[in-house]
């Protein structure tokens, strides 16, 4: 027999529900643990637990005196043959923003040089960084790129924080998406730690490469996005 998951994260579930759907803005302040514990039928130390797992999530935060706050509600993200982290997030209504974790150029290995169309120990540059809605974590990515072809993307990345931007410099005014795969995950600990969620929590991987508009492999990309903090969407138009 299946044991029944705890009451407290029955409760996580259906405050996360509402505000996913839009039930709470960012900003609203939720209801009092006292009348949480009415509507759900519990005790109030049973509606602590998932008030801070909701926190320890980045969903929500407290404010002390004050109660407890939305931080933030899953945020809209295309992915179809054109994905632009900037100008997708700014059509869902949300200031995007990038953090570099780090920048360098290597040797490939036998995964990025088939997707790349390289031989294997081919240079590439190799960019990974964490993607940010409103100023939360929602996904943490590894971009990587021909290093002969762009031999001067690494320093036009540090300064435009952007691929889209940093690509057209070098004379690449479009790409397009050729391939994507999802697929679920559970956070490791470093995920966790720059995601803001949990150890262990449910994430969702993408693998795509993106072609320059002559069909040239130009990015391996794999994003790992904290699955509670964004929808991804397919367009109607790609799935035709």
């Amino acid at each position: 027999m299946t044991k029944a998951p705890p009451i407290w994260k029955s409760i996580y579930t259906s405050l996360n529900t509402d505000i996913g759907s839009g039930h709470y803005q960012p900003g609203d302040k939720l209801p009092t643990e006292a009348a949480l514990a009415k509507r759900f039928g519990v005790n109030r130390h049973t509606v602590r637990r998932a008030l801070g797992q909701l926190a320890e999530d980045g969903i929500v935060h407290a404010r002390r005196g004050a109660g407890v706050f939305v931080a933030m509600v899953p945020a809209e993200y295309p992915i179809g043959r054109r994905v632009r982290f900037h100008r997708n997030l700014r059509a869902a209504g949300r200031m995007p923003a990038k953090e570099i974790l780090s920048l360098e150029t290597r040797a490939c290995d036998a995964r990025e040089a088939e997707a790349l169309h390289l031989n294997k120990g081919d240079m590439v540059h190799v960019y990974d960084g964490l993607s940010l809605a409103d100023a939360q974590p929602i996904a943490l990515f590894r971009s990587v790129f021909p290093a002969a072809r762009l031999p001067d993307l690494p320093r036009l990345l540090d300064r435009e924080r952007s691929v889209t931007a940093a690509l057209k410099a070098l004379g690449i005014k479009d790409y397009t998406r050729k391939s994507t795969q999802l697929t679920a995950k559970l956070a490791s600990a470093t995920q966790a730690l720059h995601l803001r969620v949990r150890d262990g929590a449910p994430i969702l991987r993408s693998v795509g490469i993106n072609v320059d508009e002559h069909g040239h492999p130009i990015e391996y990309g794999r994003t790992w996005f904290a699955g509670d903090k964004v929808t991804l969407t397919l367009n109607e138009d790609d799935l035709s």
